[in-house]
């Protein structure tokens, strides 16, 4: 069973590997303050091991970019929550 080191070219697979990293930090982050980190981190390793043995370039594109939508989205929550303004429009 190859690695996600070898199954991918290394330009792919860092960059899956550093928005992996950043995830489980972010995870870790959220679980603190809502004291339930293990679940939380748990939540984001099974949704990277459901697809670890992906190798269709265009998959693993749309699930980085889910996963990065999802960082961002959380960063927006969090700036909103401690700047009191609000960056999305409200439909």
């Amino acid at each position: 069973m190859p690695s996600l080191q070898t199954a991918l070219p290394p330009e792919l697979a860092n960059n899956v590997i550093r928005l992996y990293r950043e995830c489980l930090r972010r995870a870790k982050y959220i679980g603190h303050r809502q004291h339930n980190t293990e679940l939380i981190v748990d939540m984001v390793r099974q949704q990277f091991k459901k697809h670890m043995h992906e190798t269709d370039p265009e998959k693993i594109q749309k699930l980085k970019d889910d996963a990065a939508r999802g960082l961002i989205n959380h960063i927006l929550y969090e700036s909103e929550k401690m700047s009191g303004r609000k960056f999305s429009k409200s439909a």
